[in-house]
């Protein structure tokens, strides 16, 4: 049995025609912008279904257990088109629905230990993760990250074999906003591949070692700098940065309460402030790379001895 099943046509099938007549209701609308299509996601029924709809016409359509998706976009739209939603924002609605834990976060891997990059939009996590890339540092994912926690570990799972950038900051990082290749030509996101050419992927699920939370960048003469959090306040920041965290019931946001509480305990949680002068970059990446070796000696000796 497939896991999940993808109906990709432009007629609407059956199930999807009655979807549509249930009662529905607003959950989300985001605007129009130059840089981005804009989307109004609609629950149909008693969250029996939810309708994706973008402003260039692409629309979606999932039963509430995620195991079926209808998807459509208007020609001359290709089906390279709907498998940008497809691996990315639906990938996370499907993700969820199911419960599963995503973070608003894009993630690479230093000393076999997934060192995750936090944010809400605009924040920098694409950008950082590219810098440490470009550097040779293999990546996790972009954007979404989604954690699983297996015999008393958390995991992070590994994600597309690419990080999505917008111009400027591919002008920042290689000097051209023309750089790379972009996502689908009627688009200017722009996306650097994981094919060990340029930048590596790290296909196989990391242990969690340190996340840090990109706050707004300053211009004060020590950013970018690292800043120690309370469990309190990673707390909260993770929870605010989880990933379309509407869609959970009580149940599920209870749970996920109490799995974050468990990894704030485990797992160290840092503020880092970054500078907007894109020249200090490499500083960033220094200051996260040395952070991180200093958290894993930390954590090594605490469990030797506890041990």
């Amino acid at each position: 049995m497939p896991d999940i099943v993808f109906d990709i046509r432009s007629d609407a099938p059956l199930w999807v025609r009655s979807a549509r007549n249930l009662a529905s209701s607003i959950r989300e609308m985001e605007p129009r912008q130059s840089e981005r299509p804009g989307h109004t996601i609609t629950t149909l029924g008693a969250n029996e279904f939810f309708e994706l709809a973008y402003a260039d016409a692409t629309r979606f359509v999932i039963d509430g257990d995620a195991k079926h998706l209808w998807g459509a976009s208007p020609r001359p739209l290709s089906a390279g088109h709907l498998a940008i939603y497809l691996q990315g924002p639906l990938m996370g609605f499907v993700l969820r629905l199911r419960g599963v834990t995503a973070l608003h976060a894009s993630a690479v891997c230093i000393n076999g230990r997934a060192v995750v990059l936090c944010g809400p939009r605009e924040a920098g996590k694409s950008t950082t993760a590219a810098a440490l890339a470009l550097r040779g540092v293999p990546v996790l994912c972009d954007d979404i990250a989604t954690i699983n926690e297996k015999n008393e570990e958390f995991q992070m799972e590994s994600g597309c074999p690419r990080i999505c950038l917008w111009p400027d900051a591919v002008l920042d990082l290689l000097g051209s906003p023309d750089a790379l290749p972009r996502l689908i030509p009627a688009w200017e996101k722009c996306f650097l591949p994981l094919d060990g050419s340029r930048a590596r992927f790290e296909p196989n699920k990391q242990p969690v070692g340190a996340i840090y939370l990109l706050a707004p960048r300053g211009e004060q003469t020590n950013a970018p700098r690292v800043e120690d959090l309370s469990s309190r306040e990673a707390l909260l920041e993770l929870v605010k940065n989880t990933y379309m965290n509407w869609l959970l019931d009580r149940r599920q946001r209870a749970a996920e309460f109490n799995s974050l509480s468990k990894l704030v305990s485990q797992v160290p949680v840092r503020r880092i402030v970054p500078h907007p002068d894109p020249r200090r970059i490499g500083a960033l990446c220094d200051l996260i790379a040395d952070d991180v070796q200093r958290l894993i000696v930390r954590t090594v000796s605490t469990v030797v001895s506890t041990g």
